[in-house]
């Protein structure tokens, strides 16, 4: 079931050529997961081709991206990517069972020719060149959850261990205006952290568990560049629009990709 839509959904992942990139199917609509597809950011990211989109998309490209998947056919059902249990923790485990197939070619890499700076009032994302890919995040909300930091460089080990399993969340409160604006229809407490005034509804993963999938999003996203980021990213209090004015800021001012 879809998060937002709250219609079943369902995705099939299947391997493709070198240098092929990762590419939705819909139906029959062919839509390559770069930020020139990106046609929403409203609570997820959308993308779309020719009037048909899917929903919610970050959560699958983050564990593809993190997990190595470069190159990869995916097949959707409906009008969104399943929910699950709110993470990536499941496409991350199915990805490290069914194991990655060797291609000759390397995989792309996209470096930033200097600083990339992008701010909206209070909260910014940054990107410097690095000699590998790793994200500082502040996320800073109302209580219960507080300001908090994580700073960590992306692999497969630590994304699978530290930020695959961080869920989805949100405010009691919040969730019936969602509604009214045709979101998080599918929300519930298995699919979802829940924050009422007093604290989490459910047990948390993490005690700083609402970081941890704010960096999840934020490599979801940044899959949308075509090609693996050489350099640090600062987040603070970014979400889905920021994450993808940087993506767009890097993929017209890097360095021409090259193979890592």
């Amino acid at each position: 079931m879809g998060l937002h839509t709250g219609e079943r959904c369902g995705v099939c992942v299947e391997p493709a050529q070198p240098d092929r990139g990762l590419c939705f199917w819909l139906g029959d609509t062919e839509v390559p997961a770069t930020c020139d597809y990106i046609v929403d950011t409203t609570r997820a990211t959308v993308i779309g081709r020719d009037g048909v989109t899917v929903s919610t998309t970050e959560h699958l490209l983050s564990a593809l991206f993190a997990m190595g998947v470069c190159n990869a056919e995916i097949r959707v059902t409906g009008p969104e990517i399943p929910a699950l249990d709110g993470s990536a923790g499941e496409f991350a485990a199915a990805i490290e069972a069914t194991g990655l197939l060797e291609q000759r070619v390397a995989r792309q890499t996209l470096e930033p020719d200097g600083p990339r700076i992008i701010e909206r009032g209070d909260r910014m994302i940054m990107a410097f060149p690095a000699p590998a890919f790793r994200v500082r995040f502040v996320a800073d909300f109302a209580p219960p959850i507080g300001t908090q930091y994580l700073d960590l460089t992306v692999d497969p080990q630590q994304y699978r261990r530290e930020i695959a399993g961080a869920r989805t969340f949100a405010y009691l409160h919040e969730v019936e205006a969602l509604r009214s604006q045709g979101l998080a229809r599918g929300g519930t407490l298995d699919n979802a952290l829940v924050f009422a005034p007093d604290g989490p509804m459910q047990a948390l993963r993490w005690p700083d568990e609402a970081v941890r999938h704010k960096i999840l999003d934020l490599i979801g996203d940044l899959a949308l560049l075509g090609a693996w980021p050489q350099c640090e990213v600062v987040a603070i209090k970014s979400g889905h629009e920021l994450h993808a004015s940087l993506t767009r800021a890097l993929r017209t001012a890097a360095r021409v990709p090259t193979g890592s």
